[in-house]
């Protein structure tokens, strides 16, 4: 049988991220990104094998930029293309998988895009960009949100009024989920388990952030809610502050609303606790090493309330067979990995100290100290979204073709 290729594109207002997937090669033939675009400097850069190419396509819009990459992509595909899926931030209720893309899924995307502002335009822009690029192939979106429409209803709702779930949607959705899944299942994987009888603390860490809980495959909870901003402390995000800061700086500085928000979703984190040094963990890594007070504490922040996130979800698992750290951070941070499971004691967790620090740049491998017939693992896990959206992809591809 052929190896089939799937064109990933993630999408956001200025930019497109892409790689092209072959189901049998773990390298990506192709993969790159185009950078802002709809200015003067748009740009094109890509690597085909260990070739790395730039391109100038200035004033290219995300149509013009995918028109650029149709042949780089045929040719890397050896004109072997079947399907593009594209990354899709919100799918509200409505999408519980990944969907053929339709009149009345864009419709379905549209409608959502108030409950993800900044990031279900672009991924439109990106869709409606390759239809007229690819009007041929199929196209599949695939919803960061849908892993976690297993939640139960007591982990999704908010304790509010009734009328604003039923009228208005207003409910925990969670994120990340494309990477939550394909970790839970890579580590069952590695640790001999089925995943669809394994149960996984899961810990995406990058500029943002987010824990899930999942059981045999599924996800039971998470720490983002309805939207990206609850939870964990990210880069720029605040993460859980008290409901009443709002109400809090609007009486007693003037604040607006606008400004509230721009605060907790660009200025806090931990560039916020930080003092404005950096929202990068190796920058801040290194300022503690140095002797930066505002770069430990908010390192000791973040590891502290990604501790107390994981102990909470556990709660909704009936077991615990391991711990999986992902991410940019959560794949190459030794310290924030070794500080974290130091909170986490009660659940059984150890940590081996050189085990811990081989596990950089990619390297996927177990952490934990002794049996893990007697203990949780501890595992490190390079997430691949673009591979699990590959897969999701031709996942509805073969469904078609059977229906």
């Amino acid at each position: 049988m052929t190896a089939r290729s799937v064109l990933v594109i993630n999408c956001g207002s200025s930019s497109i991220k892409f790689a092209l997937v072959d189901e049998q090669q773990e390298a990506f033939p192709l993969h790159g990104i185009a950078e802002r675009l709809g200015g003067g400097e748009a740009t094109l850069r890509w690597q085909h094998g260990d070739e790395l190419v730039e391109r100038a396509i200035p004033g290219s819009d995300h149509q013009d930029a995918l028109a650029a990459l149709l042949p780089l992509v045929e040719q890397a595909a050896g004109g072997q293309l079947h399907g593009i899926g594209h990354r899709v931030v919100h799918g509200g209720e409505r999408f519980t998988d990944a969907s053929l893309i339709r009149p009345e899924t864009l419709a379905a995307i549209r409608e959502t895009s108030p409950l993800a502002p900044l990031h279900n335009p672009a991924n439109l822009l990106g869709i409606e960009g390759a239809i007229k690029v690819y009007p041929d192939l199929p196209q599949v979106a695939v919803f960061d949100t849908a892993f976690h429409q297993t939640l139960p209803e007591h982990a999704y709702r908010y304790a509010l009024p009734e009328r604003l779930y039923r009228e208005h949607g207003v409910r925990r959705y969670g994120f990340h989920g494309t990477s939550h899944r394909y970790v839970s299942a890579r580590a069952a994987e590695i640790a001999g388990l089925d995943a669809d009888d394994s149960c996984w603390l899961t810990a995406h860490l990058g500029n943002g952030a987010s824990t899930c809980a999942i059981v045999n495959g599924h996800s039971r909870d998470t720490s983002m809610g309805l939207t990206p901003l609850e939870g964990l402390v990210m880069g720029t995000r605040s993460g859980d502050v008290d409901p009443n800061l709002h109400g809090h700086l609007a009486r007693t500085l003037g604040w607006s609303l606008e400004k509230i928000d721009t605060m907790l979703n660009k200025d806090s984190g931990l560039l916020g606790l930080s003092d404005g040094l950096s929202n990068d963990m190796r920058t801040l890594e290194q300022a503690r090493d140095q002797g930066h007070a505002g770069a430990a504490l908010a390192i000791e922040v973040f590891c502290y309330r990604l501790a107390k996130s994981l102990a909470a979800l556990s709660c909704a698992l009936p077991r615990l067979d391991g711990l999986v750290f992902t991410g940019g951070i959560g794949e190459n941070s030794a310290l924030v990995r070794a500080k974290t499971v130091a909170h986490l004691g009660l659940l059984g967790l150890a940590m081996d100290a050189e085990a811990n620090i081989r596990c950089v740049r990619g390297r996927a491998g177990a952490i934990h100290a002794g049996d893990p017939q007697r203990g949780p693992r501890i595992l490190v896990v390079p997430t691949n979204e673009e591979r699990q959206i590959a897969r999701d992809t031709l996942a509805v591809l073969d469904r078609q073709a059977s229906a």
